[in-house]
């Protein structure tokens, strides 16, 4: 087993400019392509964990996030990243349309796409980490047991229920690297 990077997508790996689904739209987070070099260094894998309700809304397809994944995919690997899995969750409960109106287990807060990815990858969950943008995605990672969450200020506004739930809030995921040599 091997820990993982658990890296939210939106205000993580990418600007939030809401319901990306466009590589126009597209725009990496500095430092990303060095942080995620650095977790590999270290001996994590790195895995994106990512809702999409913007596919449950209707506004893009399954299809549509499958090609910019993809092409996102290129990046990181064009920049010597190789991304051990990205799982999404299409489903949204309330705001759901047709086959994604689900109340699912794998939509953060939920742990489905963390304990899918251990399954998947043999992850020890309690030597990983999360890195989020939003307190849901902190309650993701205590609901599967990482070990560590972390909050970076790059997306949603950074509130104080989740500033609670982290171990520690962060400019960036261009600081990660640095405090997790600091918290071995």
């Amino acid at each position: 087993m091997k820990p993982a990077v658990f890296l939210d997508r939106d205000g993580v790996i990418n600007v939030d400019h809401g319901y990306v689904s466009k590589i126009d739209d597209f725009e990496f987070i500095e430092g990303v392509f060095e942080a995620c070099k650095a977790f590999k260094a270290m001996g994590y894998k790195v895995v994106v964990i990512t809702n999409q309700s913007g596919i449950a809304r209707g506004m893009y397809t399954e299809d549509t996030f499958q090609e910019l994944t993809q092409w996102m995919d290129w990046n990181f690997d064009d920049k010597g990243v190789l991304l051990d899995g990205v799982y999404y969750c299409p489903h949204h409960a309330e705001k759901g349309l047709g086959q994604y109106k689900v109340d699912c287990s794998c939509r953060k807060p939920k742990p489905g796409m963390l304990l899918e990815a251990q399954k998947d990858l043999d992850i020890d969950l309690a030597a990983s980490v999360f890195v989020g943008d939003k307190a849901d995605d902190m309650r993701a990672a205590r609901a599967a047991g990482v070990g560590k969450a972390v909050l970076v200020e790059t997306g949603k506004t950074v509130t104080s229920e989740a500033k609670e739930l982290a171990d520690v809030v962060l400019a960036s995921i261009a600081e990660v690297p640095d405090w997790l040599e600091s918290n071995k």
